[in-house]
């Protein structure tokens, strides 16, 4: 059958031709991103309630929302705070795989049914409900030379100018600024002057909205049918006012000697700030901090480019004069770098591989055909992963790197076979070749089917491993198929074309020739010790097996001993700090320790710039005046010598010297979109919802301590403080109801003056803002104030608050976290140097169960709570796989005892990829386990190799079981160990990686590597012995007398040729 596609080379190139060109369209199209998308679907709901303390948002806002969001379809968990800033937010996390725009439509349907539960105030400022983009794409900061561009005016130039054209750009999936500085008409109420003129709050809310108004007062001589105008008019009316005058001039009361009491009388109006809740700065000059993230399915790299364009146009054509921006994280830094990596190691394989290939085959003909060979193959990939919806990214690109030596083995196959004939029979290339794809199309389809078998039933896997697990499988699976068409035609239709029979031939005699002659010799000789040795072994059962169990039993041990992980966290060129000043401080006080910290950490070496954030905390996405954060931005990795974790420790060093705050620094999550930073993250939950938040605290802070006190964990550390200064207001409703105040009034009047409250808005730069009205700040500075305020009776008199009222101090929180409907503690940290994530979480695991208290519990959040509920998924991974490659060796032979020698030859490979990570101390992760599954079907192709020869020889020769074994394993020895090498030199430049995503290269390589090596050395000794002892078995048990002995895929009888083209 394949003798078509040798007779006819152009029909062969063109099918090759064909391959690469759709590989290569689809290549234009596929989108680049740094990992799978493996986070899960978010949904956020957001709710704001001004002037409302965090218990009175949870019992008004948050329970009812929490009791309608739960048991929604696909829900994993959800995370629920609210702050003292009047705003509260739920976070629903869904099953990987939900369709996220299904699960945001769930959650407004059931949001909706408690919407009528909630306060009239949160029901007026709206209930958001938006679909979480995970992945933080870029961070902006814009920032001024004038000295007079303050943060209020960047922040609105970015809200008007920026936002807009940002959010247009193909890909962006979310824009914002950090913060709310943006403009309102601020009227700072006066007290003393209010009660002397005795105006109330009331009444000055009720002036501007009867005053202040659209109107549509419609058209003068409109046609009505009864008699003819002859002009229409349209009537207009200016509408609400947009400056500060217009607003002053607003009258409160009036008499009717013509005294009016105007807005500007009793108040201060400024075009100012709506909320002044965030300082923002970047290298010490004020800056507004804009952040972008990427909509599902776009490509990072792409929409990064666009936004770039776009920000280089704009600082050109629009911003004034002394206005730059600076880019201060930016994914595609990490993920260009590391794609590149993997990119310049990709052309390194190919070049390793091809000379390994020239020194076994010693000729440049011969060498030319697999590097010819090879790039189909894996250009044709592109194809299928394309049609498959699987992105470039580095796993994916990790797959392709592993497939040039799985790619290249079969053309070796072929060359080599093609190479035996020419030798021993003398034949001319053409023949040669025939009769060689006459023997061996059998083996190749096998080796094809094995190791195509491995990967499929990976990729049915469920969960974030899975992703991980599908993207590689089917990027390896579908070059290995094409590679496996282009072996069958390409690769025969090319030997005979560029072959030449030089066998027997005088060579000229060159320092290259010399050296392969050297090579070759050295090999003959190894070769000829191999067959010596196995010539004794082979048949000795005392030596096969107990040899098989030390490699199973050297392989459980080390597994046991290896540090587990999940992914491992890479130096992203990154560093968060957070800051948290003691409970109380004021946003000027966090602002101050964050620029100290900004300073200190300018000294540092590789810091190329620092941008801080008081009043926001990065962790929880949190707000509050005792919180802040440092983004550190490091320098590109060729440019500095130290990793992020040794800067780290140098910022913890100048972090000591800072008093008066808490800072802890960590780096950004190895997956994009999975929880906030890098290392564990878990709640500390009140399961007994006793509601007693210093309890919590107690608990919680016990918790850490006894977290600290083990080795495995590096960091740990919780925020959570219930010891935050707080006034209750005790009201006496006897003393009240006496002087003619309701308490509803007493209170309403209060979260004007006190917590503001707006009534109108109103146009300006085609943007709505507020009006606010509070009292001017001096009025409410301590706590002491309050009384002195007043609030008007039903007589129409001014009664002073301290008549009916008195303040209590308390202490509470600043925010409250729950996490699926329990009140929690957010405790967040890293393992230690030399430990992985897998023994931090057994050592909190084991804390948890001794130390917390009856009605505590744990639950898991963001990427630790997958690494938890994975468990040995690994172990199952390995036994579907291995059972999967049984079945079709069965089929091939036609025997289920065959299968067995090449399925126990395994171990040895695993234990040498074992061995390999822990002499160089890497963890047992999820490369390490991809590298696992793809040693099964190498070196099961190793196996096949030679267990097919067996079969063949026995078969065709009458030979018997120990001298086929023999054969089998002489025969194959040179291609496979070629193979082999082939893919080891492929893998050395992943081994030794160094910079960006260079742990993940590391172990990929290593672990490889290392199970080929060994794997490869020890299967040589173990598979003949084996075969020697399944064949005998084999024998004597066969299904029916009728059964078939040959593989399934081979042809035994000899090769006839038709005589047409003789050797000229």
């Amino acid at each position: 059958m394949f003798k078509k596609f040798i007779r006819r080379p152009v029909l062969s190139i063109v099918i090759s031709l064909i391959i690469v060109f759709l590989g290569i369209l689809s290549l234009v199209k596929l989108p680049v991103t740094q990992f799978p998308s493996i986070s899960p679907p978010k949904v956020n709901i957001t709710a704001e309630y001004p002037g409302a303390n965090n218990e009175l948002l949870i019992k008004s806002v948050v329970i009812p929302m929490e009791r309608a969001l739960n048991g929604i379809p696909g829900m994993k968990y959800m995370t629920s705070d609210a702050g003292n800033d009047g705003e509260a937010s739920i976070q629903v996390v869904f099953d990987l795989g939900t369709d996220p725009n299904v699960a945001a439509i769930n959650v407004q349907n059931h949001i909706s049914s408690a919407i009528n539960k909630l306060p009239p105030l949160v029901v007026r400022e709206g209930v958001k409900i938006t679909r979480e983009e995970p992945n933080m794409l870029m961070y902006i900061n814009l920032y001024s030379d004038d000295p007079k561009a303050n943060q209020k005016f960047l922040f609105n130039f970015a809200d008007i100018n920026l936002l807009s054209e940002l959010k247009r750009v193909k890909g962006v999936g979310e824009a914002d600024i950090l913060g709310t500085r943006e403009y309102a008409m601020r009227v700072w109420l006066k007290p003393d002057r209010m009660t002397a003129y005795n105006i109330s709050a009331d009444e000055v809310m009720e002036a501007l909205n009867s005053q202040s108004l659209e109107a549509s007062p419609g058209k003068t001589g409109e046609s009505s049918g009864k008699r003819s105008q002859s002009f229409e008019y349209i009537l207009k009316y200016p509408g609400r006012y947009s400056n500060e005058k217009d607003y002053g001039n607003i009258i409160l009361k009036s008499s009717s000697n013509g005294e009016f009491v105007r807005l500007k009388d009793v108040a201060d109006v400024e075009f100012g700030s709506s909320m002044y809740d965030i300082y923002s700065t970047l290298n010490g000059k004020p800056s507004a901090a804009v952040t972008i993230k990427q909509s599902y399915g776009s490509n990072a790299s792409d929409v990064i480019k666009n936004v770039k364009a776009l920000m280089a146009d704009l600082e050109k054509n629009n911003f004034p004069k002394g206005m730059h921006y600076e880019i201060s994280y930016d994914v595609s830094r990490f993920l260009d770098a590391s794609i590149e990596k993997v990119i310049h190691t990709l052309f390194e394989a190919f070049i390793l591989v091809a000379i390994v290939v020239f020194l076994f085959l010693g000729d440049w003909r011969s060498t030319l055909i697999p590097t010819i060979a090879v790039p189909v193959s894996l250009i044709g990939t592109f194809a299928i992963m394309s049609a498959f919806g699987i992105t470039l990214n580095l796993i994916s690109l990790f797959a392709l790197v592993m497939a040039i030596g799985i790619v290249v083995d079969d053309a070796i196959v072929v060359i080599e076979a093609v190479h035996a004939k020419m030798e021993e029979k003398h034949l001319s290339p053409l023949k040669a070749t025939e009769e060689a794809m006459h023997e061996i199309s059998g083996a190749i389809i096998a080796i094809t089917l094995v190791m195509a078998s491995v990967f499929i039933p990976v990729a049915f896997m469920s969960g974030p491993v899975g992703v991980f697990y599908r993207q590689f499988s089917i990027t390896m699976v579908s070059s290995i198929i094409l590679s496996g068409v282009v072996a069958l035609t390409l690769t025969p239709a090319l030997c005979a074309l560029i072959l030449k029979n030089n066998h027997g031939k005088e060579k000229k005699k060159t320092p290259v020739t010399r050296f392969l002659d050297g090579f070759n010799n050295i090999f003959t000789v190894g070769a000829g010790k191999y067959h010596h040795l196995l010539n004794k072994v082979v048949t000795k059962k005392m030596i096969t097996l107990p040899l098989l169990l030390l490699f199973c039993l050297g392989t459980f041990f080390l597994s046991n001993k290896l540090p587990t992980g999940f992914i491992p966290s890479e130096d992203q060129g990154m560093i968060y700090a957070i800051i948290q000043t003691p409970p109380g401080s004021t946003l000027e006080r966090t602002n101050q320790i964050a620029l100290q910290l900004q300073k200190a950490s300018e000294d540092i070496d590789g810091v190329s710039s620092v941008s801080s954030l008081a009043g926001y905390e990065i962790l929880t996405e949190g707000t509050g005046s005792n919180a802040g954060t440092c983004l550190i931005n490091l320098k590109s990795w060729d440019e500095r010598k130290e990793s992020a974790t040794e800067i780290i420790e140098q910022l913890e060093q100048k972090a000591k010297e800072i008093p008066g705050a808490n800072i802890e620094f960590f780096q950004p999550p190895s997956i994009p979109g999975y929880g906030a930073a890098g290392g564990f993250e878990l709640r500390l939950l009140d399961k007994a919802g006793s509601g007693d938040y210093h309890k919590m605290e107690t608990v919680s802070n016990d918790f850490v301590k006894e977290l600290k006190k083990r080795p495995e964990l590096g960091s740990a550390f919780s925020f959570y403080s219930a010891s935050f200064p707080q006034y209750m207001l005790k009201i006496d409703n006897d003393l009240a109801e006496q002087k003619g105040v309701t308490i509803e009034k007493a209170m309403d009047n209060l979260s004007t003056l006190i917590g503001s409250n707006y009534e109108t808005s109103f146009i300006r730069f085609d943007r709505p803002y507020k009006v606010i009205v509070q009292a001017s700040p001096q009025y409410r500075a301590l706590p002491s104030d309050i009384l002195k305020l007043y609030v008007k009776n039903n007589k129409d008199q001014m009664v002073p608050y301290s008549d009916f009222m008195h303040l209590e101090k308390v202490y509470g929180l600043s925010e409250i976290t729950r996490h699926n409907m329990y009140n929690s503690s957010e405790v967040s940290g890293t393992p230690a140097l030399g430990y992985s994530s897998g023994d931090a979480i057994k050592a909190i695991q084991e804390v948890a169960d001794k130390t917390l208290p009856r009605g505590f519990g744990i639950d898991w959040a963001g990427i630790s709570k997958d690494e938890v509920s994975r468990g040995n998924e690994a172990i199952y991974i390995f036994l579907v796989c291995l059972g999967f490659v049984y079945l079709i060796l069965s089929a091939q032979y036609e025997s289920f005892i065959l299968p067995l020698p090449i399925i126990l030859s395994l171990p040895t490979g695993i234990f040498g990829a074992f061995l390999c990570l822990s002499l160089f101390r890497l963890e047992n992760n999820i490369y390490a386990q991809v590298a696992m599954v793809m040693l099964i079907g190498l070196l099961g192709k190793n196996a096949v190799l030679i267990v097919e020869f067996a079969v063949q020889k026995k078969a065709e020769e009458g030979l018997s079981t120990k001298e086929a074994a023999l054969q089998g394993a002489s025969l194959r020895f040179r291609p496979i160990l070629m193979t082999s090498f082939a893919f080891i030199a492929g893998l050395i430049p992943l081994a030794l990686a160094t910079g960006p995503g260079a742990v993940g290269n590391r172990t990929i390589g290593t672990a490889a590597a290392g199970g080929m090596l060994i794997g490869t050395i020890f299967g040589l000794m173990i598979i003949p012995g084996l075969y020697y002892i399944f064949a005998n078995i084999a024998a004597k048990s066969k299904l029916t007398y009728y059964e078939e002995e040959n593989p399934l895929t081979e042809n035994t009888e000899p090769y006839q040729h038709d005589g047409k083209f003789e050797d000229k």
